[in-house]
């Protein structure tokens, strides 16, 4: 990673890679704010909390399922910087809406301008992706991807923490999020600034003002249908679309495992999410140290199964966690309980093998297809992606609904663990 740190001194990167990290910055601190402030200070019940963070997960999930096929088609037609331009204008507007949601505490506000910030995530995905074989030198382009993934995950770190920051509470014991409504207007304002400085990056020839297929399910069916027929392709969007399905599940749970498993007030549920973040950028910044550049799944298959050995640790010691206290655990408690600072290693330990899992898969997608067709593999992959996350929220929600616990719910991802080694191992073999 020493080896890519040149491209932040380029302006073939550095705007890219700022405009992404302030607007991952932007969606996780808006996030972070609005479920806690939710299930904290709104919500009084272990069920409705439960249900309201996975049906926030899903919600924002849903556009990539639903609009990634146009996004794919839009960006590999038309000029990827002029796209991202315009997608940073309209999060200045869902930004300004979210922050009214969150003065007025408006849940059905909170929840719309949630899957607005998911649309707008869903047509600058394709393009971050795909900009990156198109400015970068073919060896620089597992660099870069890390360099990326390790920013957003960083500024997925810093905007969690934010966001259980500006959630303040009253001598009454209400909360507000005051300074959390200004502040996503104010980065959204800063995204839009780096968009500016970003280099054009137009179509390839023969893609320049191609026709625009507007059925939402057509369009979907063939994008996939295109992009799924190569097996090598197919390996690699199907072991990343597992891995993102694991992640919804543990992100959408760590609120409520928090409150209602670990018994810990909200800002133990910022450092679980902050943990994980850490950790999914330590894991890309080591495995591109690992490969010195080159694009394999030589570490997959093993990432993947100490990601499952990690959550049977974390599931371990959930269902052993006893708070020995009334109330809500602080930061300071939960941290010199026995068990504490081992989950929180435990999470990091999850993330790290994660982000070595998923680094390179992204990698070989961007580098085995041509430059033409980038975007639209990218939104194939974000398609088959959505589907598996919004498909496992829902399971999640139906379970809990069951009487399954939070707790519980970790060893669903310890097994799918397993089935992502496999598929990881399988696409090493034919790939490397």
């Amino acid at each position: 990673m020493q080896d890519s740190m040149h491209l932040m001194r380029t302006r073939r990167f550095a705007p890219l890679f700022a405009t992404q990290f302030a607007g991952a910055f932007n969606d996780n601190l808006y996030r972070t704010a609005m479920v806690l402030l939710v299930i904290y200070g709104i919500y009084g019940d272990a069920t409705r909390e439960a249900t309201f963070s996975a049906l926030a997960g899903g919600l924002f999930i849903l556009p990539f399922f639903l609009f990634s096929a146009f996004a794919g088609q839009f960006a590999d037609s038309h000029d990827k910087a002029m796209i991202v331009r315009r997608v940073k204008n309209a999060e200045i507007l869902i930004m300004a809406l979210g922050a009214a949601g969150l003065l007025l505490q408006n849940v059905t506000l909170l929840l719309a301008m949630l899957f607005a910030t998911g649309l707008q995530s869903t047509i600058f995905g394709p393009i971050k992706y795909a900009v990156l074989p198109q400015h970068l030198e073919k060896g620089e382009v597992l660099g870069g991807t890390g360099l990326v993934e390790a920013g957003t995950y960083l500024a997925i770190l810093l905007g969690t923490i934010a966001g259980g920051l500006v959630i303040v509470a009253e001598p009454d014991g209400s909360l507000h999020a005051f300074w959390g409504a200004g502040l996503v207007v104010f980065i959204a304002l800063l995204g839009r600034l780096a968009a500016g400085a970003i280099p054009p990056a137009p179509p390839e020839k023969d893609m320049a003002d191609a026709p625009m297929d507007w059925n939402v399910l057509r369009s979907s069916i063939a994008l996939v249908r295109t992009s799924m027929h190569r097996p090598r392709v197919r390996l690699a969007i199907i072991s990343i679309s597992f891995f993102w399905a694991m992640g919804a599940v543990l992100a959408a749970q760590f609120p409520p495992l928090v409150k209602n498993a670990l018994q810990a007030d909200q800002q133990v549920a910022t450092i679980f999410l902050g943990a994980f973040s850490v950790g999914v950028a330590t894991g890309s910044v080591l495995v591109n140290r690992l490969l010195r550049g080159k694009v394999s799944a030589r570490y997959s298959p093993l990432s993947a199964l100490l990601m499952g050995l990690f959550v049977l640790d974390l599931y371990r010691r959930v269902r052993a966690f006893d708070p020995g206290q009334e109330g809500l655990l602080s930061i300071s408690q939960f941290l010199s309980h026995p068990h504490g600072g081992l989950v929180i290693l435990d999470l990091f330990g999850v993330a790290a093998m994660g982000g070595m899992f998923v680094v390179p898969l992204y990698a070989y997608l961007t580098t085995h297809v041509g430059k033409n067709e980038t975007a639209r593999t990218i939104a194939a992959n974000n398609i088959v992606n959505s589907g598996l996350m919004v498909l496992a929220t829902l399971i999640l929600t139906l379970s809990v609904q069951l009487g399954v616990t939070v707790a519980d719910s970790l060893l669903i991802v310890a097994v799918a663990t397993v089935v992502s080694a496999w598929f990881g191992w399988r696409l090493h073999r034919v790939a490397d």
